[in-house]
């Protein structure tokens, strides 16, 4: 059978001239670096830098994190920041996985690790972690043109993907990981046959709830990511146990070995760094289950995974190939959204924000960004209920999983959803990062007086207006004869001063014969 190997240079994106990305994971067990450069549409790594931190094993039952891991986590950030420091933040993207989406009250602790890192964190979904995987695998290595499996084992998850042609099909995401099997299966690094035993059955549990879905759609092509799967993959090599990948006999070989050992320490292959030696245990018997319930006869490993598809999504969003416009896209579609009101709301948002922004400080980057999203989603939630609308809005894009969206930026999203009439819900602002949250009570203002401006839901030109603030006053004057022929829209916006009120911005808006067009 023909094996395929993984190519130095990474597929073809979009051509522009030479630029340096950086994509870094901060996962359960690791943290990596990589640095690319985008060479007329070809990204070629140029740096890569990993550091075993053991996050998840300083997580606690009640989902507090250790000061130890902490501290590791912070020195080893601090090492990276110093890569990154002169890198723009456009240019870098940083994700936190499975633990960052167990810590509790992690707000302090992530802050703390932005700080040090130079780079705001961005905790991303189990399946936004698939789809990544995924893009990063088919990015990285040839196969044949058929449905692949793919299959990544993390310290705290393990994530199963189908896809074919390039299109994931399939993107699931499983509570279970090296560090966590070996932290509760093989404590002081005992490696009997009962506790690999126990280890198997509790793996085999947590993949259940799966297995029946995924082998209904069905796969030709296996392809395993990530540390524990490319170490199994070269103690094949090493013990002359396949030259073609993975296999399940070679996987009872390798148990077996390791049983005779008695103890991780007393453990010694070539291929198995001392760094990995306590959490290969753990990701050996996930990997074992994961064949026995798919009934896998063959996997080849991949050095592609999380960190290339960050690279490839970064480069998709600079050269405006952003994953999480195709996915406002799909939401529109899916929940019947008027596209020409939509684009309506959006024209003037922007307009708003343009004027705005010229007498307050506010992130443009950010937030022109997240009113073309949240005009063209506000009204999402009448597919569901005309009562209460913007709050159905709300919750569907808080709680769903939205492609190339992290947690952080779902939140933003229903924030201005969730706010864009009716009374202010400060929860929805409160559950923001900090540094979001004054910019968001702009956006807010922004998105309510571009859907009150559009009341009438009419074809028609921005109605001209004057703006000026002093401080945190807002004053906004339109032409009367324009507001008295529009009685609803002019009794909404006498309703919309009270509500306003909630925001710490005092808004003023009223009627006069002195405004021309602008």
């Amino acid at each position: 059978m023909k094996s395929y190997s993984t190519p130095q240079v990474f597929a073809e994106i979009p051509a522009s001239p030479s630029s340096v990305i950086a994509a870094v994971d901060l996962g359960s067990n690791s943290f990596h670096m990589v640095v690319a450069q985008d060479q007329h549409g070809q990204l070629k790594v140029i740096d890569r830098i990993r550091e075993m931190v053991r996050l998840g094993a300083g997580l606690d039952s009640s989902g507090k994190l250790s000061k130890e891991s902490q501290e590791r986590a912070i020195e080893c950030l601090q090492r990276f920041g110093q890569r990154l420091q002169e890198m723009h933040a456009n240019s870098v993207r940083v994700v936190g996985t499975n633990t960052f989406r167990l810590v509790k009250n992690s707000a302090e602790f992530i802050q703390q690790a932005e700080e040090a890192l130079g780079h705001p964190i961005q905790v991303i979904s189990g399946v936004e972690e698939a789809r990544l995987i995924y893009q990063g695998i088919i990015h990285a290595i040839a196969g044949p043109d058929e449905k692949w499996l793919v299959i990544d084992i993390g310290g705290g998850s393990t994530e199963v993907i189908i896809g074919e042609k390039g299109k994931p099909l399939l993107m699931e995401s499983v509570q279970m990981g090296c560090v966590a099997i070996s932290k509760k299966f093989f404590t002081h690094g005992e490696l009997s046959k009962k506790n690999f035993k126990k280890a198997l059955i509790a793996a085999k549990m947590q993949l259940q709830p799966i297995v029946s879905e995924v082998k209904k759609l069905g796969w030709g092509y296996t392809v395993g990511t990530a540390g524990t799967i490319r170490t199994i993959a070269e103690l094949m090599r090493e013990f002359e146990l396949s030259d073609l990948g993975i296999t399940s006999k070679g996987i009872n070989t390798l148990i077996e070995k390791m049983q005779e050992a008695e103890n991780i320490n007393n453990v010694n292959f070539g291929a198995l760094d001392k760094e990995r030696k306590p959490v290969f245990a753990g990701g050996l018997v996930v990997l074992k289950a994961i064949f026995a319930e798919l009934g896998i006869k063959r996997m080849v490993a991949s050095e592609g995974g999380l960190r290339e598809g960050l690279l490839f999504d970064l480069a998709g969003r600079i050269h405006h190939h952003d994953t999480r416009d195709r996915t406002v896209y799909s939401l529109m579609r899916r929940y019947h959204v008027e596209f020409n009101h939509a684009a309506r709301v959006k024209t003037t948002a922007l307009d708003l924000l343009d004027r705005m922004s010229k007498v307050w400080k506010i992130d443009n980057d950010l937030a022109y960004q997240f009113l073309i999203w949240a005009a063209d989603l506000h009204e999402i939630g009448l597919n569901i209920s005309h009562s209460h609308y913007h709050s159905h809005g709300a919750y569907l894009i808080n709680n769903g999983d939205l492609p190339g969206f992290a947690w952080n930026e779902q939140r933003l999203l229903a924030c201005l959803v969730g706010n864009h009439r009716r009374k202010i819900n400060n929860e929805l602002i409160e559950q923001l990062p900090s540094r979001w949250q004054e910019h968001a009570m702009y956006m807010i203002l922004i998105l309510r007086l571009a859907v009150l401006i559009n009341r009438d839901r009419a074809p028609k030109k921005i109605p001209p207006f004057k703006m000026d603030a002093d401080g945190n006053q807002l004053r906004i004057q339109f032409k009367k004869d324009w507001l008295e022929s529009r009685p609803l829209t002019e009794a909404e916006i006498e309703q919309e001063k009270s509500y306003l009120k909630a925001l710490a911005i005092d808004v003023h808006i009223s009627g006069s014969h002195c405004i021309t067009a602008s």
